[in-house]
């Protein structure tokens, strides 16, 4: 596994991390415990170094299953969780509303540090921006809990380019968060020159296009009645066969390199900055091994102007996101 520093920060990872959200919600019923925990030490020993969570994935039940697995080698990982939404830390029940008031902050972080069994949380995301509290007394919080031992590095996620620089003059940003892969290039416009200019790293998550990019679900497939891209207008059935000629370009690269449209979606976003460290997700240990693999795929820059060229006269259809959840991104 190679190894990756996020931005100008002292934080190195690999370059490849496990996004951990799947194993608990999102995509369905949550995976079995202990296959999950098997899984999360299999990626380590394959180099895995960075894991990400937050309290909103169950709720709770991922940072209980991260801080299980990882205990043991704690001292060897980077974990990265995140506050933001407004849930009852004694029952789990969430409201919808983001929630970035100094107090909570500071309770979720605590509730965090006993879940994830640690004493130290290495990176600490707000999980969405909430309109109600301004960002300097967000930043202002975190870098109180940086200075008593309890974090070391923050984070923003989905969050928007006044944002990102109005926290990062009031405490140095480490990493953002956003969506990015062949599927979802947004990011590209705006976010990715702040990020170089600022010197912070980039984490995506959904590099693989919640699955899409693999090449493993077209118009037909259907999703537990639970999982999240029933209610995403990009994974419509109409919009699936549509999208689909972005599948069938990666399938022609995938074959030419002798590998998998996965593998060729993940080496294009690693190719695009060194400051990029993508977080795909799974529970299925040919997965992980197959998204690891993308770490040795060499992309020549000839395979990068032929992918970047017949991608440019795909228009995907269907936004990324049902209109509530978009309506909380770039602010």
């Amino acid at each position: 596994m190679k190894n990756r520093k996020l931005g100008n920060s002292l934080l190195e990872v690999s370059a490849l991390g496990l996004g951990c959200m799947s194993m608990s919600s999102g995509y369905g019923p949550a995976a079995d415990r202990q296959e999950m925990i098997k899984l999360i030490r299999v990626a380590h020993d394959r180099g895995v170094t960075l894991f990400d969570t937050a309290e909103a994935y169950g709720p709770f039940a991922n940072e209980e299953l991260i801080g299980e697995a990882l205990a043991s080698i704690r001292d060897k990982v980077v974990i990265a969780t995140k506050f933001g939404f407004d849930i009852d830390l004694e029952t789990g029940a969430r409201n919808g509303n983001t929630n970035s008031r100094p107090g909570h902050i500071k309770a979720v972080t605590e509730a965090s540090l006993k879940r994830l069994r640690t004493d130290c949380i290495d990176l600490l995301y707000q999980h969405r921006v909430d309109p109600e509290v301004p960002i300097e007394d967000v930043a202002g919080t975190v870098k109180e809990l940086i200075a008593a031992g309890k974090v070391k590095h923050f984070g923003l996620s989905e969050a928007g380019i006044q944002t990102i620089r109005r926290a990062h003059a009031v405490q140095p940003v480490t990493a953002v968060q956003s969506e990015y892969s062949l599927f979802w290039r947004g990011p590209e416009a705006e976010l990715l020159p702040l990020l170089e200019e600022l010197g912070i790293g980039f984490v995506p998550f959904s590099p693989l296009g919640a699955g899409f990019l693999t090449g493993k679900i077209d118009e037909n497939t259907k999703f537990d009645p639970t999982d999240f891209r029933n209610n995403v207008p990009r994974f419509s059935p109409e919009a699936r066969k549509a999208n689909f000629a972005l599948v069938d370009l990666i399938k022609v690269v995938a074959e030419r390199k002798h590998a998998t449209p996965a593998q060729v979606a993940l080496a294009w976003l690693l190719a695009q900055k060194p400051w990029i460290v993508p977080i795909p997700g799974t529970t299925k240990l040919h997965r992980l091994e197959e998204n690891l693999g993308a770490v040795d795929l060499d992309l020549t820059t000839g395979d990068l102007e032929e992918i970047n060229t017949a991608a440019s006269r795909i228009k995907v259809q269907g936004e990324r996101l049902p209109e509530a959840a978009l309506k909380m991104t770039g602010r």
